[in-house]
């Protein structure tokens, strides 16, 4: 082989943080690899320490991390990674992150606010990276954040589909819990064939950040209705929006929502919802003490696998969400 040749071959390498060591195995199986293996170190003053233990030079880097709390930390420990790629001449650098991190921060609603989507997105060039992977975005136009490719990947189809094998779609209706969500919960009713209906929440004007009344647009009464959203912090909103559909006469809710957050009091309120099931995809690690009988967690490595190997093969990560 010329030394030409040699330099055009192309070398896909998989790096994963330390926030979702599960996820990575997983993805690193179906893409008959091994993740590269690395000395990552926190110091007693939380500063962390990166090295790569094989060559990294003119390699495909994917480097993997997973923005579950502490969020600062992991992003950071991804950041270091990348700078360290960088300075070790990986030919090109693409971001998966399969929940992207301050995606809530995507605009000013006041003065004085920061963009911190916008940030986080800086922070990724300034690092090294040339490319974005990630799943089901808060808003769509973080995509226009990053000066270069990013990959919008959806759980939907996924979920969509256990869904069609589990519950009878005859009587079913798709939920969007607030008007913000209606597209994505328009893609769901366009997948299931099935009507959609909207929830509309009205504050008290009296108590900040506070919901006063449900108001649902739709016919609910006697349906299994199946809320949709694209994740669960707290889980105080969208449990308030299952006890308005029992009470608007829905005979089942079930809840989809692919960032499985769970943050502070989510299990116990999952737990004492109205919910029949509630259905998360596995972008987040899911703490083993939270006990949540409701929960199913559906694996999102396939749909990352492929599109990591369309990216490696210059192929087509649009056609991949089209078959989809």
């Amino acid at each position: 082989m010329t030394d030409l040749t040699k330099k055009d071959v192309k070398h896909l390498m998989l790096f994963a943080g330390r926030s979702h060591p599960q996820l990575a195995a997983q993805i690193a199986a179906l893409l008959g690899t091994e993740l590269v293996p690395a000395r990552m170190v926190t110091y007693a003053n939380s500063e962390v320490y990166v090295r790569f233990e094989e060559s990294v030079r003119g390699c495909d880097a994917y480097v993997l991390q997973a923005h579950c709390a502490p969020v600062n930390d992991h992003l950071m420990e991804q950041l270091i990674m990348i700078d360290a790629l960088k300075r070790a001449s990986a030919r090109r650098i693409t971001v998966v992150a399969p929940f992207y991190p301050y995606a809530r921060q995507d605009k000013k609603h006041a003065g004085r606010e920061p963009i911190s989507a916008r940030l986080v997105a800086d922070l990724y060039l300034a690092a090294g990276a040339t490319r974005i992977m990630t799943v089901d975005l808060h808003a769509a136009q973080i995509q226009g954040f990053f000066d270069g490719p990013v990959d919008h990947l959806y759980a939907m189809p996924l979920m969509a589909d256990y869904v069609k094998t589990k519950y009878d779609l005859d009587d079913f209706v798709v939920v969007s819990p607030d008007a913000g969500r209606v597209r994505n919960a328009d893609m769901w009713s366009d997948r299931l064939g099935c009507p959609l209906a909207i929830i509309h929440k009205r504050r008290d004007p009296n108590v900040a950040n506070t919901v006063a009344v449900h108001e649902v647009v739709g016919d609910v009464e006697g349906k299994t209705c199946l809320l949709v959203d694209d994740m669960i912090d707290t889980a105080g909103t969208i449990c308030l929006a299952a006890e308005a559909l029992k009470v608007r006469g829905a005979a089942k809710v079930i809840a989809a929502a692919t960032h499985p957050i769970l943050s502070g009091p989510a299990a116990d309120r999952l737990n004492r919802s109205a919910f029949e099931e509630v259905i998360v995809a596995n972008t987040l690690p899911i703490d083993p003490s939270l006990k949540i009988d409701k929960l199913t967690v559906l694996s999102i490595a396939p749909l990352l696998a492929k599109a990591i190997s369309a990216v490696f093969e210059d192929g087509s990560v649009a056609a991949l969400m089209n078959e989809q």
